[in-house]
Parts: structure tokens; C-alpha cells; sequence
């Protein structure tokens, strides 16, 4: 899922800082957010959709890897 690629893009620019109030983090937040470009996106969804499609075609089947 997407948050498998968010959580690290927001983790590693935000470690180490502290925020007085939930409101700095969710500006902190969305700065963070903003810096990463439509094409990761697209790119995070694209894999997600090979993903899920790869564990259709398995039938249960256990596979390991992309």
C-alpha cells in the first residue's frame, strides 16, 4: 500500500525534530509531502497495481519477489 512508500519519505526528513504543537506537524507534514514529485506517486501505484495483479494470477500459489 501507499503508505509503505509515505511513511519513509516523512520519517527520515523528520527525525531528530521536536514540534510544540500538532499543528507544526502537520505543516512540517505537508511540506514534506509536497516535495515528492507526481511520478513517485504514480510510480508507488503502478508497482502496487503489479503487485496485487501478480497475487491474482498466483491463484494462492506462494511466490516470493517482485
Amino acid at each position: 500500500p501507499c503508505d509503505f512508500f509515505l511513511f519513509p519519505k516523512l520519517k527520515r526528513p523528520m527525525k531528530g525534530r521536536r514540534f510544540a504543537t500538532i499543528e507544526e506537524i502537520k505543516t512540517a507534514s505537508l511540506e514534506e509531502l509536497e516535495t515528492i514529485i507526481k511520478s513517485a506517486y504514480q510510480k508507488c501505484f503502478e508497482d502496487w497495481k503489479k503487485r496485487w495483479h501478480k497475487c491474482i494470477i498466483s491463484e494462492r500459489d506462494y511466490f516470493e519477489g517482485d
